[in-house]
């Protein structure tokens, strides 16, 4: 008897430094949200659980509507931080930063967290959803990184390559056996976008 965790990263959302928890969806974001919820109309999802950052709910919003679930919002889900939110930083440092996050597991900028604290804070959850929900599928708003965090515990394979190759939205099926990921299957279109 399978679980199925549906992993939904977030839409387009407009960065603006200080808003990490309120920032919500620009309007393509939300028109992305609506086909995150039409292409997964057919999933029988029996629990929604969510990132409490506005941008992961908004993305997983009508699809709660649409089954008739309330999202369940989780601290344990929010987005790594891989330097202090207090700190500003250029792009390319936090790239070289997150790159470096998959190969040495306790790296991160200064105030930022690492994969392996992501990871402690993270799994206990997933593996609980994995006793509570077991058989049953659920869906998870979520981010990038934190995503591939969690996916990289159960399959090391997933890292910064697979993390700079997902697009906002994505939609990830992962398949567990118990609580061994047996199988991983892209749902989203990119061409959607």
């Amino acid at each position: 008897m399978n679980t199925i965790i549906y992993m939904v990263r977030h839409a387009e959302s407009p960065f603006s430094f200080g808003e990490e928890r309120s920032r919500g969806l620009s309007d393509a974001g939300e028109e992305a949200a609506r086909q995150v919820a039409s292409l997964l109309r057919e999933a029988e999802i029996h629990y929604i659980a969510s990132s409490p950052y506005k941008r992961a709910v908004r993305t997983v919003q009508y699809l709660a509507e649409d089954k008739g679930l309330s999202i369940n919002e989780y601290e344990e889900l929010i987005e790594r931080p891989i330097k202090g939110l207090n700190y500003k930083s250029d792009w390319e440092t936090l790239e070289k930063a997150i790159k470096q996050s998959f190969i040495d597991l306790d790296y991160a900028l200064e105030g930022g967290e690492s994969t392996r604290k992501a990871q402690e804070r993270a799994i206990p959850l997933i593996r609980q959803f994995l006793r509570d929900f077991k058989g049953k599928t659920i869906a998870i708003g979520t981010h990038g990184n934190i995503m591939t965090i969690i996916m990289n515990y159960f399959d090391s394979s997933y890292g910064h390559e697979f993390w700079s190759s997902t697009s906002k939205p994505d939609i990830y099926k992962l398949v567990f056996e118990e609580a061994q990921l047996i199988l991983v299957e892209r749902v989203w279109n990119p061409e959607l976008e």
